[in-house]
C-alpha cells in the first residue's frame, strides 16, 4: 500500500526536513508540495491524495481555511503541522488525524504513520468490498444478494464512530465508543459516562445519536442513551417501566415509550 501524500508549508525549509523525514518509509510517496493554501486546495482536488501533512499558520488560506474548502469533495487525511501548540483542540475539532509540533519529532511521525495505515485500511478494504458486490451484481446477481445480507450488519457498523474527539476542560479526549456506558444530556451539552470519567461534550442528543451504531447505543429516555453492551440486570417497574444495572453499578430508568425498543436489544 502507497501512501500518497501531499506537504503543505509556506516555509521551504519545513517541507525539506518534512521531506526528509518521510524519505525513510518506502510506503510514503510524496506526490506534490504546496507553499499556501489556494495552492493546496486545487493540488488536493486534483490528485486526490491520501494524507496530506498541512500547517496551520500560511498567509492567506490557512489551514483550517483549506479543510473548509474542501468541504464539497471527499478529503483525505490531515495531518496539522505547526510550530503553535494553541492550536491543537481546533485541530482535533476538524477531525485531523494528528497533530505534530516543528520540529517532527521521529518517533511522533512514526505513530502518526501507523495510525494513517490503519485507517486506509479500513477505508480501502471497504471499497474492495463495494467493487467485489458491483461486479457480481453483473455477473452472479443471487450471489450478490446473499453477500450483501451476510456483510450488511458489518459494513453498516463502519458507518459509524469508533472514536470521538471530545473537548472538555481545554483539553481534547480521544474516547473509545466501546468504553461509553451512558449518554445524559442537558440541554445542547452530553455528559458522556466511561465507568471512571465524566466527559461533557457540547453537541445535541439528535446529532450524537447519528454517529453512534443503533445496535449497540440506543435511547432509553427523553435525554438517555444507553449502551446495551455494558447492561447487566433489567429490573422491571411499576406503571410499566423498567431499570437497566449497567457494568458499573449505575442504574438508568427506561420510559415506556422506549421499553419496547431496550427489548429487542436486551435478553
Amino acid at each position: 500500500m502507497t501512501i500518497r501524500t501531499i506537504l503543505v508549508d509556506d516555509e521551504p525549509l519545513a517541507i525539506q526536513g518534512l521531506e526528509l523525514r518521510l524519505a525513510e518509509y518506502e510506503d510514503v510517496e510524496i506526490i506534490d508540495k504546496c507553499s499556501n493554501g489556494r495552492e493546496a486546495i486545487r493540488a488536493i482536488k486534483t490528485h486526490k491524495p491520501d494524507l496530506v501533512f498541512l500547517d496551520i499558520q500560511m498567509p492567506g488560506f490557512d489551514g483550517f481555511s483549506v479543510v473548509q474548502g474542501l468541504m464539497e469533495v471527499e478529503p483525505p487525511l490531515f495531518v496539522f503541522v505547526t510550530a503553535y501548540s494553541d492550536h491543537a483542540i481546533r485541530a482535533f475539532e476538524a477531525q485531523a488525524m494528528d497533530y505534530l509540533m516543528k520540529p517532527v519529532e521521529p518517533s511522533r511521525l512514526a505513530d502518526t504513520l501507523d495510525r494513517v495505515r490503519q485507517r486506509l485500511t479500513e477505508k480501502r478494504g471497504v471499497e474492495e468490498v463495494e467493487k467485489l458486490k458491483e461486479v457480481l451484481a453483473e455477473v452472479a446477481p443471487d450471489a450478490a444478494d446473499e453477500m450483501a445480507a451476510a456483510d450488511g450488519g458489518e459494513m453498516a457498523a463502519n458507518r459509524f464512530e469508533k472514536l470521538i474527539n471530545i473537548k472538555d476542560r481545554g483539553q481534547i479526549f480521544r474516547v473509545d465508543v466501546d468504553t461509553i456506558e451512558r449518554i445524559d444530556a442537558a440541554g445542547d451539552y452530553m455528559c458522556i459516562y466511561t465507568g471512571d470519567n465524566t466527559l461533557i461534550l457540547r453537541e445535541t442528543m439528535k446529532d450524537l445519536e447519528k454517529r453512534l451504531d443503533p445496535r449497540r447505543f440506543q435511547r432509553v429516555h427523553r435525554s438517555t442513551i444507553v449502551n446495551l453492551d455494558l447492561v447487566r440486570q433489567v429490573k422491571p417497574h411499576t406503571n410499566g417501566e423498567c431499570f437497566l444495572v449497567l457494568n458499573s453499578g449505575a442504574s438508568v430508568k427506561v420510559s415506556r415509550s422506549y421499553r419496547d425498543v431496550v427489548a429487542r436489544f436486551v435478553h
